[in-house]
C-alpha cells in the first residue's frame, strides 16, 4: 500500500474510521461458543473495534472497526498462553484532507493484527506496535506495554485548499515511542464487556517537527450477541511546541505565499491539540465474531484545541470540527 500525501493516523473500524470502539485489550476477550444469538440474554466476548489503516498519523484513535481477536477455547486447559490468531481488514475511510481541514478525501483502509505465543502485534494506520507483556489464557486483567513506530504524512503533498497548498510542503516524520495500558474484562453488562485505559507517547526521530505527542484514551466495548459488538471511546492528543510550530504556525514567508495571516500561537506552549469521541460496531457474517467475515463500521468526531483551532489553516481555510466515517470487511482466522 502506498502512503497518501497527507496526514493519516487511523487504521481501520477506526481502521475504517478513527475511533476506538472497543477497549485496547478487547482483542483478547474470551467468547464461549454456547452464548445465545442476538436477542438472547448472554453476551459474547468483546471484539476490539480498531482503526483504519489508511496511512494517516496517530491522531486518529485506531480502534474503530476491526472486531476483537479470536478468543480462547475453554476446553483446552493445557494451553498456557492465549490462542494464536491473525485478523485482516480492508475498507474505505472518509477523512479530512489534512488535520484541521474542512475538505474531505476518500481513502483506502487496511489493518492487520495478530498474536503468537501470547505476544500481540498490530498495524494501526501507519503505526506498528508489539505488546511485550504476554497474554495468558483466560486472564481478566490485561496489562500492555511495548514499542511503537509511526509515520506522519500530514501535508506532505498537495492539498485541496489553494491557500494551504501554497504553504511549504511538510516532510514525512518518523516517530518512535511506547504504549501502555490496562483492560478489565467483565465490568458492567456481563462477564465479557471490557473497559480499557491506554496512553501512546511518540517522539520525532527524523528531525521534521522535532517534538513529541501523547494520547491518553479510555474506551468501552460490549458484545450484544455472539455476532454483534458495539463500542465507544474518548481521547485527547497533547502536542509539544515543535509539533505546533511545524504543522500549524505560519511564518512571514508562508503568509506572503499563501495570503493566510502570520500565526505563532500553536508553537508557543505544549497543549491539547485535539479531543475525540468515537463509536463503532461489528457484525459477524459467519455468526461468530471470533472467526470468519465481519462487517465493520464506525464514526469519530474530533475538535481541535483552542491554539490549534486558531491557526489560519484551521480557522480560515479549514474547520475545528473533524469527522471521520468508515466501513469495511474483516476476516479473522
Amino acid at each position: 500500500m502506498t502512503l497518501p500525501k497527507r496526514s493519516i493516523p487511523f487504521a481501520f473500524l477506526l481502521t475504517v474510521v478513527g475511533v476506538s470502539a472497543a477497549p485496547a485489550a478487547a482483542e483478547d476477550a474470551a467468547l464461549p461458543y454456547d452464548l445465545p444469538e442476538a436477542g438472547g440474554s448472554g453476551l459474547p466476548g468483546a471484539p476490539e473495534a480498531p482503526s483504519a489503516g489508511y496511512m494517516q498519523s496517530s491522531d486518529i484513535d485506531e480502534n474503530i472497526l476491526l472486531p476483537g481477536a479470536r478468543s480462547d477455547d475453554d476446553d483446552d486447559e493445557s494451553r498456557k498462553w492465549s490462542r494464536n490468531y491473525i485478523a485482516v481488514a480492508g475498507g474505505i475511510l472518509s477523512a479530512p484532507d489534512y488535520n484541521g481541514s474542512d475538505d474531505r478525501r476518500i481513502l483506502p483502509a487496511f489493518y492487520l493484527r495478530g498474536r503468537y505465543e501470547g505476544f500481540s502485534f498490530s498495524t494501526r494506520g501507519t503505526n506498528f506496535q508489539v505488546d511485550l507483556i504476554r497474554h495468558r489464557r483466560g486472564q481478566k486483567i490485561d496489562w500492555k506495554f511495548g514499542p511503537i513506530v509511526s509515520l506522519r504524512a500530514d501535508r506532505t503533498g498537495s492539498v485541496k485548499d489553494p491557500r494551504v497548498d501554497l504553504l511549504p510542503d511538510r516532510k514525512m516524520a518518523v516517530e518512535m515511542g511506547v504504549f501502555t495500558g490496562v483492560t478489565k474484562t467483565g465490568v458492567v453488562t456481563s462477564a465479557y464487556d471490557q473497559l480499557g485505559l491506554r496512553i501512546v507517547a511518540l517522539k520525532d526521530i527524523s528531525g521534521r517537527h522535532g517534538s513529541w505527542t501523547a494520547s491518553p484514551t479510555i474506551d468501552y466495548g460490549t458484545p450484544l450477541s455472539k455476532r454483534a459488538f458495539v463500542g465507544i471511546s474518548a481521547s485527547f492528543n497533547v502536542y509539544g511546541k515543535g509539533f505546533g510550530r511545524y504543522y500549524f504556525d505560519i511564518d512571514p514567508l508562508g503568509s506572503a505565499a499563501s495570503g493566510l495571516p502570520v500565526y505563532s500561537g500553536a508553537g508557543q506552549k505544549t497543549t491539547i491539540g485535539k479531543y475525540t469521541l468515537g463509536m463503532a460496531g461489528a457484525y459477524a457474517l459467519s455468526g461468530d465474531l471470533r472467526k470468519g467475515f465481519v462487517l465493520l463500521g464506525g464514526a469519530q468526531y474530533g475538535r481541535m484545541g483552542d491554539r490549534y483551532a486558531d491557526s489560519p489553516i484551521v480557522k480560515d481555510a479549514g474547520s475545528a470540527d473533524q469527522w471521520l466515517l468508515g466501513a469495511g470487511l474483516a476476516y479473522q482466522f
